[in-house]
């Protein structure tokens, strides 16, 4: 249990700060899709037995919502808009950003740690009095990672998508149209060239 959620928080850790710190971030299809496969292959890794019912399933469900709520607490920290260069989207988080997710990452694993040289009586009372299996600790960790890491893609791409246009992009220069009068000047003096070739040219005798 200790190795699974250490491997896991790590894993989330580095994919997370890789991508997101510094300014200029580009927000491209791989990026979005790099941490659904990784949650992806990390829930096929080390999840088992999925509790479903009493205080299990409890437990999963609200560490599934802390991560969320986690989740949308870092997106406050990092700003996303358009390129001045490209006018495409980009993020922008820096030490702040950096610190939550290293706090909240640490925080899962010292309590990983302490459930098993520091604590791990007590948590086994509460366990076995409360019915729910020891896998069910990892496996919530595990959700509340994955909910955490959701949630960053999903304000990522939502914050992406609904960006409002750079100034470059909204003030594009319109092609000059001829005004109708010079068009009506063309038109009349075309008419009056194709007269004049019409009409036969008297010659002298």
């Amino acid at each position: 249990m200790l190795t699974q959620a250490l491997i896991v928080n790590a894993v989330v850790l580095f994919v997370v700060l890789k991508s997101d710190i510094g300014p200029c971030r580009k927000v491209t299809k791989f990026r979005v899709l790099r941490p659904l496969v990784v949650t992806g292959a990390i829930v096929a890794l080390f999840i088992r037995h999925v509790q479903t019912s009493g205080t299990g399933l409890t437990l999963e469900i609200v560490a599934v919502a802390g991560g969320v709520t986690l989740g949308l607490l870092t997106a406050m920290l990092m700003r996303v808009y358009r390129s001045p260069e490209t006018g495409e989207p980009v993020t922008r988080a820096g030490f702040g950003y950096a610190a939550v997710w290293t706090a909240v990452i640490g925080a899962r694993a010292a309590f990983s740690y302490g459930s098993v040289h520091w604590f791990s009586q007590p948590l086994g009372s509460w366990l076995t009095q409360h019915s729910v299996a020891p896998t069910a600790i990892t496996d919530a960790l595990i959700f509340m990672a994955v909910g955490m890491v959701l949630t960053r893609v999903i304000q990522i791409a939502a914050r992406s998508r609904y960006l409002p246009l750079a100034p470059s992009q909204t003030h594009a220069p319109r092609p000059q149209l001829p005004s109708v009068r010079r068009l009506v000047e063309k038109t009349a003096l075309h008419q009056r060239h194709q007269r004049e070739r019409a009409t036969p040219r008297s010659t002298g005798e």
